[in-house]
């Protein structure tokens, strides 16, 4: 019997892999401007990694963007 070839297609893992990069990526910054001396500037990336963890996208508005920052 002959069949067809089944569709492939990326499955969604390849998000949370992104997710995972971005929240490593506050994480280093957060670290880094801390250990520079820049605890405020540093608060910020943390708050953008705790929003990360807490499963959510970063957002494009401007105010879900001050949300995210606590501003």
């Amino acid at each position: 019997m002959n069949q067809r070839a089944g569709k492939t297609y990326r499955a969604a893992a390849s998000d949370g892999l992104a997710d995972m990069k971005l929240k490593n990526f506050f994480r280093g910054a957060k670290e880094m401007l801390e250990e520079a001396g820049y605890d405020d500037a540093a608060f910020y990336f943390e708050q953008c990694e705790d929003h990360i963890v807490n499963g959510k996208s970063l957002p494009y508005e401007r105010k879900d963007i001050a949300r995210v920052l606590g501003l």
